[in-house]
């Protein structure tokens, strides 16, 4: 096992990434290539980022918790757009942004703890 695997922010990145995923099923297909796909490179970024910088030094884990914790705002934005076109209710508005603001703090104390 890889020592990111073992991480809680790490775990929590996987299941909003399945959150992301099963949520854009149910858009419209005209936004395949554009919200949808976009929501989900940011989502994947998130984890992704969090597992390639635990392999490097601490500065430069920090930096990638940084570019983590910016995918997690990027997620935000699209949520907004989303409820605003009427793609998501809510209800999955707020389960959604819960589980961003959730995973933005886990960074960040990760990111205070490596200091």
């Amino acid at each position: 096992m890889f020592k990111f695997e073992e991480l809680r922010v790490y775990k929590e990145a996987l299941i909003l990434v399945n959150f992301v995923y099963e949520i854009t099923s149910k858009w419209p297909k005209d936004e395949l290539f554009g919200l949808i796909s976009q929501f989900r490179r940011a989502g994947v970024s998130i984890a992704l980022n969090i597992a390639e910088g635990s392999s490097r030094t601490r500065k430069d884990f920090r930096h990638f918790l940084d570019l983590a914790r910016g995918s997690c705002y990027e997620c935000v934005a699209i949520l907004e757009i989303a409820r605003n076109r009427k793609y998501i209710n809510e209800n999955e508005y707020l389960n959604l942004y819960e589980k961003c603001d959730k995973l933005a703090r886990m960074i960040n104390a990760l990111k205070t703890a490596l200091k």
